[in-house]
């Protein structure tokens, strides 16, 4: 064994046991938080990260050295991976290639990417059934860098509103930074292309209702840096964001986490960490465990895009 490591240990993770290499490398400097730390929030969370992720192509950022060290975009699944991690192959028009990406299934998968050294989880908003027709519309409320966060929780609510009139079922969740971001699942029926003029034709709507706070500018520079911007482009094809229940890759170790809309008006997002989650989990449950209940129809929504358009509000490109 090589100066500096710890000896492996073996992980019961359901059906599978994971060896993990190094346990005690720390990841989180100024918390002292380790691989075995990491793994042991994540078997804490176990249903609500398998259901976020469940069958899904998943990006991992790894973190070889923990956070003093480079960030890996693990996008292809490495050579030596165990026989029962399940993939999805998908392509990149950009690249013209493809890649077989993780799609979490089980537990064990979530511990092999931690053992990979695997922090944050990045999945698609389409499952391997047919990763080109989205299953999910991602609200993204994205503060600019001098949007305070009481805007940020005064715009959830237009965005609950918003929801409310359309008779859709949002779930919040915090970014693990300084944003919200809110799933609606969707009948799979619906192109990328389809996902992110709906997400657009909605941002616009929160704007208006709220034009003072809110921007759907395309170009940052056109963008005031008190106002939170509507990301609709989330919703573009390969654009991936942290999932429910995934860790940041950030010195406090925030996690990205499900919440209620009635929590949100006193909500500080820097409250939610790796040491703080696993307990609020056991007491509360998944809050987003009703999310795949019901699906909504983006409809009225591409109707608001066919308008906007008619009155020359042009969807940008991504």
């Amino acid at each position: 064994m090589a100066a500096g490591t710890s000896p492996a240990i073996m992980i019961d993770a359901g059906d599978h046991e994971v060896r993990v290499s190094n346990p005690d490398r720390v990841y989180f400097p100024q918390l002292g938080i380790t691989k075995l730390d990491l793994v042991h929030y994540y078997l804490a969370v176990g249903d609500g990260i398998v259901r976020a992720l469940r069958e899904r192509p998943c990006m991992l950022h790894r973190f070889p050295d923990g956070l003093a060290g480079e960030k890996v975009h693990q996008k292809r699944v490495p050579n030596g991976a165990p026989p029962w991690l399940e993939t999805v192959r998908v392509f990149f028009p950009r690249y013209k290639r493809q890649a077989d990406e993780v799609c979490v299934t089980k537990l064990a998968d979530v511990v092999w990417a931690v053992q990979m050294s695997t922090v944050e989880f990045h999945p698609w908003n389409s499952r391997r059934a047919d990763t080109e027709k989205p299953d999910e519309w991602r609200i993204d409320l994205d503060p600019m860098p001098d949007c305070p966060f009481d805007r940020v929780r005064r715009v959830a609510a237009v965005a609950h509103e918003v929801l409310d009139d359309l008779g859709i079922t949002g779930y919040p969740k915090t970014s693990g930074g300084r944003g919200l971001h809110v799933y609606v699942r969707i009948a799979p029926e619906w192109g990328f292309a389809d996902v992110r003029r709906a997400a657009l034709a909605f941002a616009r709507e929160v704007e208006r209702r709220a034009p003072s706070e809110v921007t759907t500018a395309w170009w940052r520079k056109d963008r005031d840096p008190a106002a939170l911007f509507v990301d609709y482009n989330q919703n573009a094809r390969d654009h991936t964001i942290a999932s429910a229940y995934s860790v940041r890759g950030v010195p406090e170790a925030t996690v990205s986490t499900p919440v209620d809309w009635s929590e949100i008006p006193s909500l500080e997002p820097r409250d939610f960490t790796v040491r703080t989650v696993p307990e609020r989990f056991a007491a509360r449950g998944d809050l987003h465990a009703r999310i795949d209940e019901e699906a909504f129809s983006l409809a009225p929504l591409l109707e608001w895009a066919d308008r906007d358009e008619a009155a020359g509000l042009s969807a940008p490109e991504d």
